[in-house]
């Protein structure tokens, strides 16, 4: 049996794995690199199963009992996945035993669990997907107050507390160095590269079109901070006021908001000509990439978008698609030429944007070739994985250094500052008690 280089539990509550492509592809790098791991996370319909190995990952679930929708419910669902999580942790201790705890946010409340754990000699890693912050801001429409403080802190005290920490970006580092007072030393940056094993371009399915002439596509988990409702008025716009009827619209995925976002579309009048398919298995996603003439990513500027890595651009860009996007930092980071920016939050532009990007196919194409390059040479996971071995070593590395300074630390203080022993007075009588009777 192989050796182990460690043993890591990854813990994560806002998708179930698999399903969390991120979480997947660090948990088979670690095992790629001879780590044992174990996941912890909630079920779904896809993934029901309480326990379950998968490629040699241990993977442990838990069901939430509520859908959250308010702040009351996101109080509840944070506390009941925090208690059933710490139960877990236990059961995965006694079982598979880890080194390592590395919690992926939101919500940024497992940091407790890893100061426990490191009064045992465990160590913290925080996995830094998204600002909890800055998402609040965005969801509830709300500027400061108490719980925006509440959760600044919780963030604060995660950042500190870890031991390293991993963030998708460079803005993310900044803010994390800045917020936390971190060392920058102690930040790696793990871009979620897309996986080139699992997209993979086909050949075209005019099916797919709907007997249209042009096929756009959007990819992704749709909450309420995500866009869509922008999209859905770009759509108005390109079919009512510039008269289209010549392009279909395919929405990919779920999410919490996504019936409600049906529902905005079908009350528009765009039941003929914009599909939601909900989660796709990826042979299917990937007939849709291939097919789509233009793909799309309608996240608005906020405090949140401006500063994260949008996935959905990244894997636009393995099938060589042009992309339509709003002007963002990051966004523009991972795309560059192989998107068209539009000024931020402006739907009828957006809905010119699209509309003129699909009556220009030279323009399409280049633009697409220039992602792909783009993402097969430098922003794929076969390379940006690096990060996270460098990021486990470095801890490693900083555990035996730890280990070796307490040892001589330990040795010095007793070489200079003995400890004072206490010398039993030697008693003639007693010895000679103990040898009668070894002699008789």
């Amino acid at each position: 049996m192989k050796a182990s280089a460690g043993k890591i539990l990854i813990i994560v509550q806002n998708l179930p794995v698999p399903f969390d492509r991120r979480v997947w592809l660090e948990a088979q790098t670690l095992r790629d690199n001879g780590y044992c791991v174990s996941v912890i996370c909630p079920n779904s319909k896809e993934y029901p199963k309480s326990f379950e190995r998968i490629d040699d990952i241990s993977i442990y679930r838990y069901k939430m009992p509520v859908e959250a929708k308010g702040v009351l419910s996101y109080f509840f669902e944070f506390a009941y996945a925090w208690l059933v999580t710490a139960l877990l942790s236990i059961k995965v201790l006694l079982k598979d035993g880890f080194d390592i705890i590395q919690s992926c946010n939101p919500p940024d409340t497992y940091f407790l669990l890893g100061l426990f754990y490191k009064l045992f000699g465990k160590s913290f890693i925080f996995d830094h997907h998204d600002l909890a912050p800055e998402m609040y801001l965005v969801k509830y429409d709300k500027k400061g107050g108490l719980l925006y403080k509440t959760l600044l802190f919780l963030e604060r005290l995660s950042l500190r507390a870890a031991d390293i920490v991993l963030t998708t970006n460079e803005s993310y580092k900044k803010i994390t160095v800045s917020r936390a007072r971190k060392n920058p030393d102690d930040v790696f940056v793990l871009r979620t590269g897309p996986d080139l094993n699992r997209l993979k371009p086909v050949p075209v399915v005019e099916r797919l079109k709907n007997n249209r002439k042009y096929l756009v596509c959007y990819l992704g988990e749709m909450c309420p901070q995500d866009g869509v409702d922008y999209l859905l008025r770009s759509i108005d716009y390109i079919h009512n006021e510039l008269g289209r009827n010549d392009v279909q619209f395919t929405l990919i995925g779920g999410g919490p908001a996504q019936p409600e976002f049906k529902k905005m579309s079908v009350e528009m009048g765009q039941a003929g000509f914009v599909h939601f398919t909900g989660r796709l298995p990826d042979d299917e996603l990937c007939a849709y990439l291939s097919t789509a003439d233009v793909c799309v990513d309608p996240d608005p500027l906020t405090e949140w978008s401006n500063y994260s890595t949008m996935n959905k651009v990244l894997e636009y860009m393995v099938f060589a698609r042009p992309i339509i996007c709003y002007d963002l930092v990051e966004t523009k980071y991972s795309a560059r030429d192989a998107a068209q920016y539009i000024k931020p939050n402006d739907t009828a532009r957006f809905g010119e944007g699209i509309s003129d990007l699909l009556d220009d196919p030279k323009r399409r194409k280049k633009m697409g070739l220039y992602g792909l390059q783009r993402v097969t040479e430098k922003l794929s996971w076969n390379f940006t994985h690096k990060a996270l071995i460098e990021a486990y070593n470095y801890l490693y590395l900083k555990k035996q250094q730890k280990s070796v300074l307490k040892f001589f630390t330990v040795k010095i203080a007793n070489r200079f500052f003995p400890a004072k022993r206490k010398v039993k007075k030697y008693d003639p009588d007693a010895s000679r008690s103990v040898m009668d009777q070894v002699v008789s």
